[in-house]
């Protein structure tokens, strides 16, 4: 499979028509038709279903784009990682990272570096713990920031200085919005929408001891703003971190930390065996520094 060919069968997935991608690719649509054509034979598998105003992808077909799309930006970020200057640091920096108020420190780190070197550019990819390590297994990430445990046979690591903070986010006319702190006979009968990033070894699963398995948990998210909307709804009350939504001014929300108290640490790392660019080596001084100055 050639690259030019990977990134014809993505602008076709993507526009969902020959003819449309075709015109964005700057094609006759014949000519794409016969590369898509040869691309199935050379594969033997059907990869489109093709209707009469519309193409959909099979699931060998879906596949593929996973993997295109994986393969395609990774041909870029080498390209762009090897054309960079020897006289000056730029290029790009992927870091990938749960939702947490410490990229703060990544993004103080970034903006020194910036400072320094305008034609460095960083791209944050969010995620849970599992869709982080992929992607710096991959090649696809040069960071991350993970509050999973730390592999110490793949992975470099540094203790981030801070702790994330576990509450409730609840709507401000909620029965529960009156108290300071929100203990455990407060919650356990009480409707929950719990991040799908918790394990069951994790402290606040711990914190909910024999209720763990008997809560009613109404729903799950991955990204705290979308579960922020279901708790404005009225659907339940979010268990997440602190300082991730404004609850501030006009906000309908309020947020309470647990009691006894559960925080979440969390670690900077990046994968040994993965050679690392001039760039990212630089942004990992920049932010040795910068949680040095911290601690």
């Amino acid at each position: 499979m050639e690259i030019r060919v990977l990134k014809y069968f993505l602008a076709v997935a993507r526009e969902g028509t020959v003819s449309a991608a075709a015109e964005s690719l700057h094609l006759t649509q014949p000519t794409l038709s016969r590369q898509l054509h040869d691309l199935e034979e050379e594969l033997g598998k059907k990869l489109f279903v093709r209707g009469a105003h519309s193409i959909k992808l099979t699931e060998e077909g879906m596949l593929l784009r996973s993997r295109a799309e994986q393969i395609v930006e990774l041909v870029s970020r080498t390209e762009s990682d090897i054309m960079t200057s020897n006289d000056t640091l730029s290029g790009n920096v992927y870091i990938g990272a749960g939702e947490t108020d410490a990229v703060k420190y990544v993004a103080a780190a970034a903006k020194k570096m910036q400072s320094d070197f305008p034609l460095v550019h960083f791209h944050i990819y969010s995620g849970d713990g599992e869709h982080i390590l992929g992607r710096l297994d991959k090649g696809l990430c040069d960071f991350g920031i993970v509050f999973v445990p730390v592999d110490e046979s793949k992975y470099h690591s540094i203790k981030m200085p801070v702790r994330d903070e576990w509450g409730v986010l609840m709507r401000l006319d909620s029965g529960l919005a009156g108290k300071k702190k929100i203990r455990l006979t407060d919650i356990a009968d009480k409707p929950v929408i719990l991040s799908r990033q918790r394990s069951d070894k994790a402290p606040l699963h711990n914190w909910f001891g024999e209720y763990a398995d008997k809560l009613n948990v109404v729903s799950t998210y991955n990204l705290v703003f979308n579960a922020s909307i279901m708790v404005r709804e009225g659907v339940g009350y979010a268990l997440a971190f602190d300082k991730l939504i404004n609850v501030s001014g006009d906000s309908e929300l309020c947020f309470r930390p647990l009691y006894p108290p559960v925080y979440a640490g969390m670690n900077f790392i990046w994968n040994k065996y993965q050679p690392m660019t001039k760039t990212a080596e630089a942004f990992l001084e920049y932010f040795r520094t910068e949680i040095g100055d911290v601690e």
